[in-house]
């Protein structure tokens, strides 16, 4: 039978942890940590609070973080610094707001549910499973963003504009791709791999150490 002394324990440590990873993604919200605009496009660092999390609590816990993360993306959206956000919101706030915070809790619960799948298989190989958990943040972050973005949005002039770049006319030619996905490339490009090459890098890192310390 459980103790109530550890189950309470264990359920302040949990509230701590969310509590602490919500002051780090807000404070981050506000620095050229959190939003780096690149092109039509921002650069968020902010996946790597949300991917810890959702390794030490939960799903649960990386849903509340993405919910956290989304809200600020959502902000900067109404506020008009959100790039391409903000012409978004004046075009369907709904749609939006699906876009910014659906879309971001949907990445956290997924980062954790991936991270428990990983840890089942291999169950002494902690940090391969932190690596899977860390990369598939910013990867679930840019997939369910981008197909929120073209799918309720790719009739934006700002989108459309994007069709008669030249990198995206070389790719429709060569490869036969579809446009939409042609312009996610094209829009994604490097700062995507910086990104997930960072935030998985510091995720698994900072996660393998908390996990060691709260054994």
């Amino acid at each position: 039978m459980n103790n109530p002394v550890n189950r309470m324990s264990s359920t302040t440590r949990t509230l701590t942890q969310l509590a602490l990873l919500t002051a780090v993604i807000l404070v981050m919200a506000y620095t050229p940590l959190g939003y780096l605009r690149v092109g039509p496009l921002t650069m968020s660092l902010l996946t790597v609070p949300v991917a810890i999390g959702a390794m030490l609590v939960g799903p649960v816990g990386g849903a509340w973080l993405g919910l956290i993360f989304g809200l600020t993306s959502f902000m900067n959206a109404v506020n008009g610094t959100g790039g391409l956000t903000a012409f978004a919101f004046q075009y369907n706030p709904v749609f939006c707001f699906i876009t910014c915070v659906v879309a971001r809790v949907a990445c956290g619960l997924c980062c954790g549910l991936l991270y428990k799948g990983a840890a089942r298989l291999f169950k002494t190989h902690d940090k391969a499973a932190c690596v899977v958990g860390a990369l598939s943040a910013p990867l679930l972050n840019t997939l369910f963003f981008m197909s929120c973005l073209l799918g309720f949005f790719y009739q934006l002039d700002q989108i459309q504009n994007m069709l008669s770049n030249q990198q995206v006319q070389q790719m429709l030619a060569a490869s036969g791709i579809p446009a939409p996905l042609a312009v996610a490339v094209v829009m994604v490009g490097v700062q995507g791999l910086i990104e997930a090459v960072t935030s998985g890098v510091i995720s698994t890192a900072v996660t393998v150490a908390l996990r060691r310390v709260f054994k």
